[in-house]
């Protein structure tokens, strides 16, 4: 089993920055993918960006590339997402999810946080 726990969400104006870390404890080694994922208000989830953990990769949606940063601190054992020149349009519920096997872009992944919220005003 793997437990993630999200923390650092908020409000901010538009333009301004914040960071999200996600924590992984538990049979975290064996994981493909770290990935975040949001859900605005009214909306369905969607793909932000992920952390291919064995693989070295890093995928972004179009909608945040440029803008938004994955990473991790393997000091602190989190993937981090650092989110700048925000827009309320980016105003959603952010989940970090893993899984150990599979695709990216799918949504079937095994491991879920509880959730952050991030809102953006205008």
């Amino acid at each position: 089993q793997v437990q993630l726990v999200e923390s650092g969400g908020g409000l901010v104006q538009a333009g301004g920055s914040l960071r999200l870390s996600c924590a992984a404890s538990g049979r975290s080694f064996n994981l493909l993918f770290i990935t975040w994922f949001r859900q605005p208000p009214g909306k369905e989830r969607e793909f932000v960006a992920a952390l291919g953990v064995s693989i070295g990769r890093i995928f972004y949606s179009d909608s945040v590339k440029g803008r938004f940063t994955i990473s991790r601190d393997n000091a602190k054992n989190t993937v981090d997402l650092q989110m700048n020149s925000l827009r309320p349009e980016d105003t959603a519920v952010y989940y970090c999810a893993a899984k150990p096997r599979g695709g990216v872009w799918d949504h079937d992944y095994d491991y879920w946080g509880q959730g952050a919220q991030v809102t953006v005003s205008s």
